[in-house]
């Protein structure tokens, strides 16, 4: 502004002319620089808005991959933080699409992954799976990569190597450690660490840290492309306290969940099933009481009918879990909505097949705070 003074009348004048003034060559010197000056402090105060805008505006959010998405419970937890956004979300089951379309407004590509031209798949900074842990799985015949499903474990190294995503999130059975002595695990993780990622894995039960009760162990593998995240990164979580069973079942249940004296195993599981605030399963001609105040480990196994979903009493009789409090075992908020049209099998599976979202939520939670 002080410059503006030691200009002469004639430099003043073309000053206002460059500016775009009218009716200003009958001014004097002291009238012309007040002139200009209004124009500068005007830009100069637009600068400082635009400066301000700029430094509010929304960052830019990650891009989150989710395959194999299930229920969309990882998914679930990333946008919690209000920092990712779901770009891509795959599976195979039409249940998951009906589910997951319902709870979330992108859709969710119904197709085999192995089928998915990988650069169709758009760029992303988070690649997440709880990838099928049936060829692993104690329960199943632990054929490993002898199955077919367990096939995709290539097909995401193929995503991998193409869109080279800073961050991966695995999730998998616990036996996925120790199968096959271990080559198993071995095998994966040498790919993953010759595509130049570092590797933290640890086997964490969903009762222990997250207050839920359901006793499910499961293997979770943070995968960082720099090492220095990697570092500043930990799956160490304090162990807390259980809620009780009852705090997880509905107030209300419907008559078809109870057993009764027509149930061809009513004998037995009225026999079996004798304390409240208890979660008991029927095998193979036995009911078994879980003595650990928590519910079993769910399983997909629970919508193929049968006996396989677990069991309690309550204050009118002996039941089944149903659908929502199996959802509720898995940490799904009661915001989370369950499809009225779809099946009781179909959501038994789904909550079965889920990623425990307590678990998850601890891992994106620490993640976050890091990048």
């Amino acid at each position: 502004m002080n410059s503006m003074n030691s200009l002469n009348k004639s430099e003043l004048l073309e000053k206002c002319k460059e500016l775009g003034f009218t009716k200003y060559k009958s001014l004097n010197k002291p009238a012309l620089i007040e002139l200009i000056k209004t124009q500068i402090v005007d830009e100069e105060e637009v600068k400082e808005d635009d400066a301000i805008k700029e430094a509010i505006k929304e960052p830019t959010k990650l891009k989150l991959c989710e395959l194999f998405t299930g229920t969309g419970a990882i998914t679930l937890a990333f946008e919690k933080s209000g920092r990712v956004e779901c770009v891509f979300a795959n599976d195979i089951e039409p249940s998951s699409k009906q589910i997951y379309e319902t709870n979330f407004s992108h859709q969710l590509l119904l197709q085999n992954l192995n089928d998915i031209d990988v650069a169709t798949i758009p760029a992303h900074d988070i690649l997440t799976g709880g990838f099928p842990c049936q060829p692993f799985s104690i329960a199943g015949k632990q054929a490993g990569f002898e199955d077919l499903r367990s096939n995709v474990f290539w097909k995401m190294l193929e995503i991998i190597d193409y869109h080279q995503p800073p961050y991966i999130i695995l999730e998998n059975v616990k036996n996925l450690v120790s199968h096959d002595n271990q080559k198993t695990f071995e095998t994966i993780r040498t790919e993953l660490e010759k595509r130049g990622y570092f590797i933290h894995f640890k086997v964490l039960n969903t009762a222990d840290i997250t207050g839920v009760p359901q006793n499910r162990e499961r293997i979770y593998i943070v995968c960082f492309k720099s090492k220095e995240m990697y570092d500043k990164f930990s799956l160490e979580f304090p162990k807390i306290e259980k809620k009780q069973i009852v705090d997880l079942l509905e107030p209300h249940v419907a008559e078809r969940y109870y057993y009764t004296d027509k149930s061809s195993t009513w004998g037995l599981v009225s026999a079996g099933v004798v304390k409240p605030n208890t979660v008991y399963q029927y095998r193979r001609g036995f009911v078994r009481e879980n003595k650990s105040s928590e519910c079993p480990t769910l399983t997909a196994n629970m919508g193929s009918g049968g006996h396989n979903v677990p069991l309690i009493l309550d204050t009118k009789g002996v039941r089944k879990l149903t659908p929502r409090e199996c959802f509720n075992f898995q940490g799904f908020p009661q915001t989370y909505i369950l499809p009225p049209t779809m099946s009781d099998s179909k959501l038994y599976k789904l909550a079965g097949n889920a990623v425990s979202v307590p678990v998850i939520n601890l891992i994106v939670d620490r993640l976050m705070s890091i990048i």
